[in-house]
């Protein structure tokens, strides 16, 4: 065989969580965008960290904290996140106590979001004051009873809103904008640095299309809505309201945000220092 010959890979590999938080993005990039060579994966926001870690994956929405774990590996595409400033309403840390009654009590962590068990943690500890035990598992109607709390995230924190079964019901983007003022940044569209040197090109026309399906989606909400609600279920009309609180975008305030969490997560020996000054893919003029 002669000496350096490469078969070149072509196209990308795209790494998507369907759940209804992302649904003004993705249900329009599914119904619209038509290119063969973008191969979309979709999976849970854990098992998409892992894919793109792997180098499985070139691009994925996947949760800040995986940018903080290996920042040498990943850029953030600009002005693209899924955050919220306030309640989130769909993080939610779901006790039989209160929050300050969870000092050594056992917290089920979802083990679908690194983030938002980070965040909890910071919430827990940093914020109330309390050192609960955690484990990390499966959050389903099967769990068992030992654990005081519960974290959920996505469709699953929405169905255990709407079944009431825990007395106490902390929303984490509410928790963070009280204490920090600031939105929380809860997932990322990251792109691996070898992409984004190998394939500068392709890669903003992708960025550009996440921007457009964005666009539309915003103008779409209500008819999205309808398309996903029944998942759940919920109503169009609770599931609008939903979706009317999660934003898209990653603006200054946002990068702020991010870059106090990992000021937190940094402090905690949680995430690489290297995650600070955060790396921004810009799309070309």
């Amino acid at each position: 065989m002669p000496e350096n010959t490469q078969i070149e890979r072509t196209g990308c590999r795209i790494g998507m969580v369907n759940y209804i938080n992302t649904a003004p993005i993705y249900e329009v990039w599914k119904e619209t965008v038509r290119r063969q060579e973008w191969r979309v994966h979709e999976d849970a926001p854990a098992a998409l960290c892992r894919m793109l870690a792997a180098g499985e994956l070139d691009i994925g929405v996947v949760s800040c904290y995986e940018y903080g774990e290996r920042p040498e590996d990943y850029r953030i595409m600009e002005d693209l996140s899924i955050s919220a400033n306030g309640p989130v309403g769909s993080v939610f840390l779901f006790s039989r106590v209160p929050m300050e009654a969870l000092d050594g009590r056992l917290v089920l962590l979802s083990n679908q979001s690194k983030t938002s068990a980070a965040l909890v943690r910071v919430a827990l500890e940093e914020f109330a004051g309390v050192r609960p035990h955690y484990m990390t598992g499966e959050v389903n109607g099967r769990s068992g009873r030992d654990q005081q709390a519960v974290l959920a995230i996505g469709d699953d924190a929405l169905r255990l809103v709407r079944e009431g079964r825990y007395p106490h019901c902390y929303d984490l983007g509410e928790i963070w904008k009280r204490e920090t003022g600031l939105p929380f940044v809860f997932a990322v569209f990251a792109v691996r640095e070898e992409y984004c040197r190998q394939h500068p090109a392709e890669l903003a026309e992708i960025h550009r299309e996440f921007l457009r399906c964005r666009a539309r989606g915003r103008e779409e909400m209500y008819l999205i809505c309808s398309r996903v609600a029944p998942r759940i279920p919920m109503a169009c009309e609770d599931c609008y309201a939903y979706l009317r609180a999660i934003e898209h975008d990653l603006g200054a305030e946002k990068r702020l945000a991010l870059e106090k969490f990992f000021g937190y997560l940094i402090a905690r020996g949680e995430c690489s220092p290297a995650a600070l000054p955060l790396k921004i893919q810009h799309l070309p003029a």
